[in-house]
């Protein structure tokens, strides 16, 4: 990315119409695909994931890998700077929610459990992805 960043800002009814059900759900109020359901958790093409909203590449094929949680997992972001890691609270537990830099959607959550060379699995819902062929 930039150094400069142009935020993508919509209304509600915006976002609404531009996406389907489970994309609006979960990218506008951080809900969460049931596992093993997204289309990207046993997709193994090459290729770029990029964000349903506003198409940053956020992750790429080469750092996808079988965590076993029933989401796609990634060991980094394809750039740092596509993503935002904030303080989540929710549900009685203390996670790291990772949102898109350009336009806030919540894509998932990144935990220390990941493969070598960063220890880090990046949960995120397909929902939150499109996927773009190598």
């Amino acid at each position: 990315m930039t150094d400069k960043v142009t935020k993508v800002i919509k209304a509600d009814a915006e976002w609404r119409a531009e996406l389907d059900p489970m994309e609006y759900q979960v990218t506008r109020h951080a809900a969460t695909e049931r596992a093993f359901t997204g289309k990207y958790w046993d997709h193994h093409e090459h290729g770029i994931y990029r964000c349903v909203c506003c198409g940053t590449p956020l992750f790429e094929s080469d750092a996808k890998f079988e965590s076993g949680c029933g989401w796609p997992s990634y060991f980094r972001a394809l750039d740092p700077d596509n993503v935002i890691e904030k303080t989540d609270r929710t549900h009685g537990m203390v996670r790291t929610e990772i949102i898109c830099a350009v336009c806030d959607a919540h894509l998932g959550h990144v935990f220390p459990d990941g493969p070598p060379p960063t220890g880090l699995r990046y949960c995120i819902n397909s929902a939150a992805l499109r996927f773009e062929p190598a």
